[in-house]
């Protein structure tokens, strides 16, 4: 056993990578990105020859990791929350196919909305899926839980959903870790059609699934991450889930919760438990991070009994994250003072990098848009996204990895005019491609600018799968090649990319312009290295 000190992603990776993980796949996704990371840069990942490269977006790490499971192999797929609704068809329909080797699917969730659209609660799709979900409450757990999740999933044949939020994602802790595991040896499934969900075989499945729904509660019951605390002040009970039980802690450093408290770890609820808690205290304060899951459940089972207080009455705010004090403030009653920012902290509003080729590329946008007026630009997720704020405002949409083109498509087809979409070079890989076939298959009028940095460049510089292919993959398309460009986006180029865009927008049908200079972070990088 040795101690390493360790991100809350970084002990998930290594709890995988000792639990006998073979392949691990994912999208780079603020804050599940250094999961995958922290695999790639492992010597044994290198020794053991796990794989460990992106995929295309998350719905293929998704396939790919069930994949792996079927030939009886341990996998994961890793997402941000938001990914999980691109991944969601293969998600939900694995809990029905079930897995061989042991598979996990780890979502990390972003409330407060820090790097992302919303601030669903990945929680409720492994309640939908009805399968197993685990939610650590610290690093040491994020390691433990990787090994119990592989043996809950193939004890099931079942895929498990792991949980994290962006604070225990980001923050690091020291983890002891456990000898490792072999991997499993390749294993076909004992039933052939097991993956075969034609209604007949899905049917029984569903059945199976929905008769293991006990045995899930059952293992909840005796799971070493859920603990029922005793307390000697009755007038409160409180269920803590996941990081919300190291809130409730952080207020009791030199004494003990006067409070019984239940901490939640593993879904489904454990039932047991839950009733302990409510039939002793009075009224119960739930604290879970995220939606109000638990506590409209409560409410479900115990209707109107039993005061149950949490984010749904207003005891807790309904958005972003809880925090120490705001769950101190919920049991007391009271204000607590908030540790404020200092005046002399400015806030500063996310910018460009100096040099990034998009500032060239949207001078040039916004010069040739000055003759149409605002309104005619959708775009969607990554860096350039930034052209939203001061001083390009430029861009009138962020909705959806590759929504630029698809919503240009339909801004188009209601009769607007021009009409242009900017998307990213990885983003057009993930979920880009599809929406031009669709405008090339109907020569929708619109121009497509495709901003190359030959990077994933607002995670971190992950390696972009549209590396030097864009050009074949929009011909394969069915783009015509004489609107197919490629420029520098730089000063000296300025007044030809602008007279490229007026010339593009006069083409009737479907324009494509891909403006490529690679990220300023990722050459910088790469000339330290040197």
């Amino acid at each position: 056993m040795e101690k390493l000190l360790l991100l809350g992603d970084e002990a998930i990776a290594q709890g995988a990578i000792d639990a006998g993980m073979s392949g691990i796949y994912g999208y780079p996704g603020t804050p599940s990105t250094e999961i995958i990371e922290y695999v790639q840069r492992s010597k044994t990942a290198q020794e053991r020859n796990i794989h460990r490269k992106w995929s295309a977006n998350e719905k293929t790490a998704a396939e790919a990791a069930l994949g792996m499971s079927y030939a009886g192999k341990r996998s994961m797929c890793t997402m941000k929350h938001v990914g999980l609704n691109v991944a969601a068809d293969c998600f939900m329909n694995s809990a029905i196919t079930g897995a061989n080797g042991g598979t996990i699917v780890t979502v990390a969730d972003d409330p407060s909305m820090h790097s992302s659209q919303n601030e669903q609660d990945s929680r409720i799709y492994g309640k939908f899926a009805m399968i197993p979900i685990f939610e650590p409450s610290n690093q040491q757990e994020c390691y433990d839980m990787t090994f119990h999740a592989f043996e809950i999933s193939e004890k099931y044949q079942i895929p498990i959903m792991m949980r994290l939020t962006t604070r225990l994602s980001h923050s690091r802790s020291g983890v002891a870790t456990k000898d490792m595991i072999a991997e499993n040896e390749l294993k076909l499934p004992e039933d052939k059609r097991q993956f075969v969900l034609l209604p007949a075989i899905a049917r029984r499945r569903y059945k199976m699934l929905l008769d293991n729904q006990v045995k899930f509660e059952t293992e909840s019951e005796n799971s070493p991450f859920n603990k029922f605390i005793g307390g000697s002040d009755k007038s409160k009970g409180i269920i803590a889930c996941g990081i919300a039980y190291n809130y409730l802690m952080e207020n009791y450093t030199d004494s003990t919760c006067p409070f019984p408290v239940l901490k939640v770890s593993q879904y489904p609820l454990p039932r047991k438990m839950v009733e302990k808690i409510t039939s002793e205290c009075k009224e119960i304060l739930v604290l879970e991070e995220g939606a109000p899951m638990i506590e409209e459940m409560l409410k479900g089972y115990l209707g109107d009994c039993l005061n149950i207080r949490g984010r749904l009455d207003g005891t807790l705010p309904r958005d972003g994250e809880l925090n120490p004090n705001l769950v101190l403030q919920a049991i007391n009653g009271e204000k607590v003072e908030m540790n404020l920012i200092p005046e002399e902290v400015k806030g500063r509003p996310p910018q460009f990098c100096k040099g990034c080729g998009h500032i060239d590329a949207y001078n040039a946008i916004k010069e040739v848009m000055a003759d149409y007026g605002d309104g005619h630009v959708l775009s969607d997720i990554g860096c350039y996204t930034l052209a939203a704020l001061p001083p390009f405002q430029s861009i009138n949409s962020c909705v959806d990895m590759g929504a630029s083109i698809t919503m240009a498509k339909g801004a188009a087809d209601s009769g607007l005019f021009p009409v242009i979409a900017t998307i990213g070079d990885s983003t057009f890989t993930h979920s880009g491609m599809t929406g031009l076939l669709d405008a090339v298959i109907e020569g929708t009028n619109i121009v497509v600018m495709i901003l190359d940095n030959s990077t994933t460049g607002m995670t971190g510089g992950q390696d972009s799968h549209a590396l030097d292919r864009l050009v074949s993959i929009c011909e394969g398309l069915g783009v015509e090649k004489d609107h197919i460009t490629r420029v520098n986006p730089i000063k000296q180029n300025h007044e030809a990319l602008v007279e490229l865009i007026r010339k593009e927008i006069a083409y009737n049908g479907v324009s494509v312009i891909i403006p490529t200079r690679e990220c300023m972070q990722t050459l910088k990088r790469k000339l330290k290295k040197k």
